[in-house]
This record gives C-alpha cells, sequence and structure tokens, in this order.
C-alpha cells in the first residue's frame, strides 16, 4: 500500500501499463483497475474479484471529450447529462466503440462510462495515457470498500498495489443510466438522485 501522492501515482501508472491491477479511491467508493485496452488486464480483475464473467466492467475517462476514444454514436442526451453531472457520480451506457476489448463489456455491444470527480483516478489515466477499466474493490456481491483497509481486507494478496487516499467522500456508487433505450432506463440508483436526472431529461424533452 502507498499513500496517493504524485511519486505514487507513477509508479502506478507503470503497473497498470505492466498489465497488473491497481486500487485507488474515488468519488463515490474505491475501485480497482486495469489498462483498459488491454484485455488480459481486464480478465484479471474478473478473476481478483471472483466477478462474473458476464458482468461488464465500467470504463474511467479523464473528460468528457475523451467519450469517443470508447464509445460510438454519442447523443445530443449524452453530452448533457456529460455537461451536467461530470466529473461525478453517473455512469452512462453507450454503444461501445469496436476497440473495446469485448472482456470491458461482457461480450455486449455497449460500455459503462463516467468521469470521475477525484484527483487520484484523474492522474492515473493521465500518467496512464489511456482510460482505465475499473468497478469496487471488492469481492463479488460484498459491500463496497471506502477506505483502503477495506480494499486490503477484501483484494490483499489479488491486486498488485493499493493507493491509500483516505475515506472516499461519497461512499454511495454510482448511478448507472443506459442512453442505449428510447426513454433512456435507470439500471442502478445511487449517487446523483434520479429526480435530478428525470429534470433535466423533462427540460430536454421541452
Amino acid at each position: 500500500m502507498l499513500s496517493a501522492g504524485k511519486e505514487a501515482v507513477v509508479v502506478a501508472a507503470r503497473i497498470l501499463a505492466e498489465g497488473a491491477l491497481v486500487a485507488f479511491p474515488t468519488d463515490t467508493v474505491y475501485g480497482v483497475g486495469a489498462h483498459a485496452f488491454q484485455p488480459h488486464a481486464v480478465e484479471r480483475i474478473y478473476i481478483a474479484k471472483i466477478r462474473p464473467w458476464d458482468k461488464a466492467i465500467p470504463i474511467l475517462l479523464a473528460r468528457a471529450d475523451d467519450l469517443s476514444l470508447v464509445t460510438e454514436r454519442i447523443t445530443e442526451t449524452a453530452w448533457l447529462l456529460a455537461e451536467r453531472f461530470w466529473p461525478g457520480g453517473l455512469t452512462l451506457v453507450l454503444p461501445k466503440k469496436a476497440n473495446v476489448p469485448d472482456v470491458v463489456s461482457a461480450g455486449g455491444p455497449t460500455v459503462a462510462v463516467r468521469v470521475p470527480d477525484h484527483p487520484v483516478p484523474l492522474a492515473l489515466i493521465a500518467a496512464l495515457g489511456a482510460p482505465l477499466a475499473a468497478t469496487s474493490a471488492n469481492l463479488s456481491g460484498r459491500p463496497s470498500p471506502v477506505t483502503s483497509w477495506e480494499v486490503e481486507t477484501e483484494l490483499g494478496g489479488r491486486i498488485e498495489l493499493i493507493l491509500d487516499g483516505g475515506r472516499c467522500p461519497g461512499g454511495i456508487p454510482s448511478t448507472v443510466l443506459d442512453l442505449t433505450t428510447d426513454p433512456p432506463i435507470i439500471l442502478r440508483p445511487g449517487a446523483i438522485a434520479v429526480e435530478e436526472i428525470e429534470a433535466l431529461l423533462a427540460v430536454q424533452r421541452d
């Protein structure tokens, strides 16, 4: 475990580039991530978490403009939601781009994406030069961790590095919104209130 300072981020980015796994704090809960474009690295997330292989893994981006790196057909609604809620606790499900490995999307045609509102994952993405495939840093089915010690309890010995950034400020997983359907569907309530999303979409329709 390393304290999540600048030097530790450089070390973590190097580890990620080599195909290994790193856990880190976000604005919601602690996540465990891999280089999003390295299929074997992403496979290791499933193995470390004992995660079902049919459960897709979200992608963290550094900024909304990076949507085009991993998604196709970015709608006006997607841009509107990104402008309002990113960086923050809203995950959008969109058609995936062909360069996204199938293991990230569990073989499906969509990918879940968000921009976290936390300096550590943003610094990691910048240092790595690529998006992160990342999900909560716990064994599958267990509560999402909000401290590095909870990550150690769950995944210690199963991943290469944990970055300690203190307690996560949010503690609630992101809200997941599927934009591949009309109207959009909330797949998981979370950090962003459903009412806020519905209000914004209602204004857009008007």
